[in-house]
Formats: structure tokens, C-alpha cells, sequence
């Protein structure tokens, strides 16, 4: 595969996406209504990295070298100039290098890192699961949308991930993290310490 064929248009955000995690957006640059109005067309996919530094807005801000890429799930113009998507993380992958297309837009060659193999929950992390629950319960469904993987390691360590009041930078990783127990311990030990019974 080329170079070319593997680049991936790049929003660099102050956020962290996971797989399998929703995140709305509201697209008022030119440059992003154009990657969304492309994305739509052609069913495809742009990626999302937190921002290590610069602004969301402006210049293009230089990305963490691992996101995740992002599929539009609802798209609405509620106001013109203003487009309202919601978006459904998929994969994880890492940049290697980045260029600036001509309306502005970040543009990745990324590496598609391996899709993480799913390990099955025993009763070691019950108090996670039991919390995650209760916070599906108390948000709703539309931001866990099925299939719910509460016996499943990966699925409830990044849906605990992306809702916890952690530091961007944890989130991020934890999100670099290939290995879902380890990160179930990092949530946990974050759990204790707070005094929220992660033991």
C-alpha cells in the first residue's frame, strides 16, 4: 500500500476518543466541514488525536502520534455554517508523519495498530463493572450504545476511561495502552485514591 492510499485526514482535538466511544461535534471550519462533507460521500473514515501542542482552532496543531479513527454516525446543519456530527470510534492507529493539505487540514500516514484481543472479566474487577453500570444507568444509553461488553475487559477499561474525571494525558494513556487488564489496574489504583472503592 502507498503512502498516499494510507493517509488519513487528522482533527486534533482537546480530547481523547476510544474505540467504541461517541463523541459529538460541532464543525464550523472550512477545512473540517469539507474532511466531513467527504467523509459522508465516500463512507469514510478521519482520525482523532489530542492536541500536544497548539489550538484546536487556527493553525493545525501537532497531534500524540496515537488516535483513533472516527465514523460519522448523524450529521445535521441545525444553523447555516454549522454542522452538528456525531461520531463512533473504530480503530487505533499511530502517526508517522503529517502534512498540511491545501485547505489546511492535518493529513496522517498512519500505521493501523492490531485490533486488541478481548479478555474476559472475572470477579477481581467487579467494583469497576458495578460502577460502570450505574453510570450507564444514570447517563443513558445514547452515549454506551449497544452491544454492551460488560464481561469484557477492553470494552469496560476504555468506556471507564472516557467518562472518569481523569487528566487528558492519563486518558491518552491509557487509551496507548495494549494490554486491557493493565489498564483495568490503572483505572482501579485511580479509584482508591480517590476514595471510591477501586480495591
Amino acid at each position: 500500500m502507498s503512502d498516499r492510499e494510507n493517509l488519513l485526514p487528522i482533527f486534533p482535538l482537546q480530547t481523547v476518543l476510544f474505540p467504541g466511544g461517541m463523541l459529538p461535534l460541532r464543525i464550523f471550519e472550512a477545512r473540517y466541514m469539507d474532511m466531513v462533507t467527504r467523509c459522508l460521500r465516500e463512507d469514510s473514515v478521519f482520525g482523532v488525536n489530542l492536541i500536544a501542542e497548539g489550538l484546536e482552532v487556527g493553525l493545525p496543531a501537532i497531534p500524540h502520534s496515537i488516535g483513533v479513527s472516527a465514523r460519522i454516525t448523524e450529521c445535521d446543519m441545525a444553523q447555516p455554517g454549522v454542522l452538528h456530527v456525531v461520531t463512533r470510534g473504530e480503530r487505533r492507529y499511530r502517526i508517522h508523519r503529517t502534512e498540511t493539505g491545501e485547505n489546511g487540514l492535518l493529513l496522517g500516514e498512519v500505521e493501523w495498530l492490531p485490533e486488541l484481543v478481548e479478555q474476559p472479566l472475572d470477579g477481581e474487577y467487579e467494583t469497576l463493572v458495578a460502577l460502570l453500570a450505574a453510570i450507564m444507568d444514570d447517563v443513558g444509553p445514547a452515549h454506551f450504545p449497544s452491544p454492551h461488553r460488560l464481561d469484557e475487559a477492553g470494552w469496560v477499561g476504555m468506556r471507564l476511561a472516557s467518562v472518569l474525571p481523569l487528566e487528558l494525558s492519563t486518558r491518552q494513556s491509557l487509551l496507548e495502552l495494549d494490554d486491557p487488564l493493565l489498564r483495568l489496574e490503572v483505572l482501579r489504583d485511580y479509584l482508591a485514591t480517590q476514595g471510591l472503592g477501586g480495591n
